[in-house]
């Protein structure tokens, strides 16, 4: 009796626990179902007063307009974010195993000088970040744009990739060294296929952070070099603006995000329970 009215107990404040989970998801959501039922409407159906009516008739149009305006800055998005996502990753994963296994005189120093890029504000470096990429020649173009994420993005790709493998028994290495391999050679052979976890969490978190930049892109990036964010900002017209046609295009910045997440998220929960944020 005792255990079963613990469990009663235990069941209804899960019960209770999931309410407010729900209500903040609704709230979360209002904002998505605004913007997509505005994209299905016409223009004359579109007010304050009707904002959260549904369309009397669902139209695709505004979609095709939305694309047709979006489609280059929609490439340079992609040309931007996947390398940048990849090559930060990839060189988070080196960090990571140099300093989690390969202990050198001033690796306790190095490191936190590393994270110490994760608190630097956007704005502060903007001023020396534009004046280096016009000496280095990369101002207004993807490539500039993409080597500030890969910077950016060292810090925290360098942190969950030094968690995960510190979670790793030495004896893995030591193994390979016997068998001859090498610096490169152990990392190659026995931790990079073992990372699997690791680099879906953090391509996902660079994958989202850097296509959901407006700050930089805005900043060191010319009109044709524009990622989607920057041009969806300049959709709008200065007198009449097209809400449904904004909306649609809004979506349309949305959905590569969306998609990543609604296809990846179980592995990234995976990673992230397989130890890669761990302290």
């Amino acid at each position: 009796m005792i255990n079963l009215s613990w469990q009663n107990r235990l069941f209804r404040w899960r019960n209770l626990l999931i309410l407010p989970l729900i209500f903040m998801a609704i709230f979360y959501l209002l904002p998505v179902y605004v913007m997509l039922i505005t994209g299905l409407k016409g223009f004359d159906e579109v007010s304050l007063k009707t904002m959260w009516d549904l369309p009397t008739q669902i139209s695709l149009d505004n979609f095709v307009e939305a694309y047709n305006k979006l489609a280059p800055y929609l490439w340079n998005s992609f040309n931007m974010v996947i390398p940048a996502a990849v090559i930060s990753s990839f060189l988070g994963s080196i960090n990571g195993y140099i300093l989690s296994k390969w202990k050198f005189k001033g690796a306790d120093i190095i490191f936190p000088l590393i994270l110490f890029g994760m608190f630097i504000p956007y704005q502060s470096i903007l001023i020396p970040l534009v004046e280096f990429m016009n000496r280095a020649g990369l101002y207004g173009g993807l490539p500039g744009l993409m080597l500030t994420h890969i910077i950016y993005g060292l810090p925290i790709t360098t942190l969950t990739f030094r968690n995960y493998y510190a979670s790793i028994p030495k004896e893995l290495l030591e193994a390979s060294h016997i068998d001859g391999a090498g610096l490169l050679g152990s990392y190659w052979h026995i931790l990079l296929p073992l990372s699997l976890p690791s680099f879906v969490v953090v391509l996902i978190w660079q994958f989202t952070s850097a296509w959901n930049d407006f700050l930089f892109a805005v900043v060191l990036t010319n009109p044709q070099s524009w990622p989607i964010t920057v041009a969806l900002n300049n959709m709008a017209g200065s007198q009449i603006i097209a809400w449904n046609v904004q909306m649609a295009g809004s979506l349309l910045a949305a959905l590569p995000t969306l998609l990543v997440y609604i296809f990846l998220s179980r592995y990234f929960i995976r990673g992230l329970m397989a130890g890669s944020l761990k302290g």
